[in-house]
């Protein structure tokens, strides 16, 4: 009946239906020459299908006909946190709870952002949280704890990354030791910039790299008014392209607060991010349609909530009720979208670490 179940089923294997209205899909004669992986953190089956039945049975995500499932657990336990489930992603390799870009025994693991430096890749990170926390963090950071804010932010100031966006700009300006991250990311020819300058304003010059936060601390939720990520994702995804047309490019871009959502065991809080987050999907989709030549992977690191819908919801109406069993993460399997050359590779049931695996793969490195 819902075609996002049936498929998660079915596991089709299959290239992903090219139907947006913003152009016709150009077939490519080979491989991918840039990656984006989309996370919606917290995104379970229940979450993916509240946000359908709210907004009239459709989403952007049915776009995609190869569908397949993750396995989630850490090294340590397994109900797995972001910070080992994006460690998973980034680097391929399982990690307890609570590290970042490290392996079980603390020691800094390549990420697939690291990687795609190294061969020459533009790159950039999006998030609605804090851009030092667990998931955008573990594709760039090495620290034994996600709550070392501050020595992950030190940790940008190491790397390549052509762009990042996100909230916490405290952990970068307001720290213990003085130092001011920005005026050093301005050094390193970063413009630093806040959501007082629109994206559709910023024209970065050739040996330009851009630092934008959305917020001093946490960005508030899209109930509250934030509206960034749709314009965010898009606006990373053509920069990163016009930057890097020979080479191409890997971005990570992440809906953060669905995750938020299922902790607070709020069913609106959890349906606005993933709708959020659904109409950034379809910004990105619109633009790998356009280009031909990149694939996307949707997916999730764990789900938050033991989410449920329940009996007396009704679909025309988009009244929903829901249930909860947590208020932390679950160990449920979550699902994977894929969009684009290369998308096939995505089906089946595998571990979360084959997600590193598959983007190398596609991308030759």
């Amino acid at each position: 009946m819902i075609r996002i179940i049936s498929l998660l089923f079915l596991f089709s294997f299959s290239t992903c239906r090219y139907a947006a209205t913003s152009g016709e899909y150009v077939s490519p004669t080979k491989g991918p020459k840039n990656v984006i992986l989309m996370i919606g953190d917290g995104m379970g089956i229940s979450q993916i299908t509240a946000g359908l039945f709210s907004n009239r049975n459709k989403l952007n995500l049915e776009r995609c006909e190869t569908v397949g499932l993750i396995k989630t657990y850490s090294s340590d336990n397994l109900v797995t946190d972001s910070a080992a489930g994006a460690t998973a992603f980034a680097t391929g390799k399982k990690t307890y709870n609570g590290a970042i870009g490290v392996g079980p025994l603390k020691r800094p693991l390549p990420t697939i952002l690291e990687l795609a430096e190294q061969d020459g890749m533009a790159t950039g990170l999006v998030a609605t949280s804090e851009i030092t926390h667990a998931t955008p963090a573990s594709f760039i950071a090495h620290q034994p704890s996600r709550i070392q804010h501050q020595d992950i932010a030190v940790d940008f100031l190491q790397t390549e990354v052509d762009l990042f966006i996100g909230g916490g700009r405290n952990y970068f300006k307001e720290r213990t030791d003085n130092r001011d991250l920005t005026y050093e990311l301005k050094g390193l020819q970063y413009r630093v910039l806040d959501l007082n300058t629109p994206f559709d304003q910023i024209k970065l010059e050739d040996y330009e790299n851009l630092a934008y936060f959305t917020a001093d601390d946490a960005p508030t939720r899209k109930l509250k008014g934030r509206d960034y990520l749709p314009a965010a994702g898009d606006y990373a995804a053509r920069t990163l392209r016009q930057r890097s047309e020979e080479n191409g490019f890997f971005l990570m871009i992440e809906g953060s607060q669905i995750d938020w959502g299922g902790h607070a065991n709020n069913a609106d809080y959890i349906i606005s991010e993933v709708l959020d987050f659904d109409e950034t999907v379809g910004k990105i989709l619109d633009f790998a349609q356009r280009d031909g030549e990149t694939l996307v992977i949707i997916t999730a690191d764990h789900e938050t909530g033991g989410f449920a819908i329940n009996k007396g919801s009704k679909m025309a109406a988009g009244e929903l009720k829901t249930g909860f069993t947590t208020g932390g993460h679950t160990a449920a399997l979550v699902p994977v979208f894929a969009f684009g050359p290369g998308a096939e590779a995505f089906s089946g049931i595998y571990e979360n670490t084959a997600i590193f695996d598959k983007m190398k793969a596609a991308l030759g490195l």
